[in-house]
């Protein structure tokens, strides 16, 4: 098991690392086109990061300013051992800070026990994100 610590991270300190861990499981890992997985939001996202006893940035998520989630990623060797909960928990934590009446999310089917265990629900017909079928799914908060 691995130790990681998460935090709220600044875009323009960490966008190198984190977009490179986006590129490797979004564009490598699930064929998503790189003009999809770079739209021009993150320098007004909030982005939480899981930083490895090294330092090395080993997950990583965003929140854009309407509370919309998005860009889980982990690395591959590293998936299972909590980090996608904590990164979530910490973006849920940083809405709560914001005042934000829910949070929202387009989940990949296969990721939908993973958010509802975090007490999201789904809404709305599957639809196709980049070629992959996703759901909508939402917290409201307080």
């Amino acid at each position: 098991m691995i130790s990681f610590e998460v935090r709220i991270v600044d875009w323009s300190h960490c966008s190198e690392a984190l977009s490179s861990l986006r590129h490797v499981v979004f564009v490598e890992e699930q064929g998503v086109p790189l003009e999809l997985e770079l739209d021009g939001e993150d320098a007004g996202a909030r982005h939480a990061a899981a930083f490895a006893d090294d330092g090395e940035i080993v997950g990583t998520g965003r929140m854009l300013e309407s509370g919309k989630i998005g860009r889980m990623a982990v690395c591959q060797s590293l998936r299972c051992q909590g980090i996608g909960r904590a990164l979530l928990d910490a973006l849920v934590e940083e809405a709560l800070r914001m005042n934000l009446p829910q949070v929202s999310l387009g989940a990949q089917l296969s990721a939908i026990p993973f958010y509802e265990g975090a007490a999201f629900q789904t809404y709305g017909d599957v639809f196709l994100d980049a070629g992959i079928d996703h759901k909508m799914m939402k917290r409201v908060l307080g």
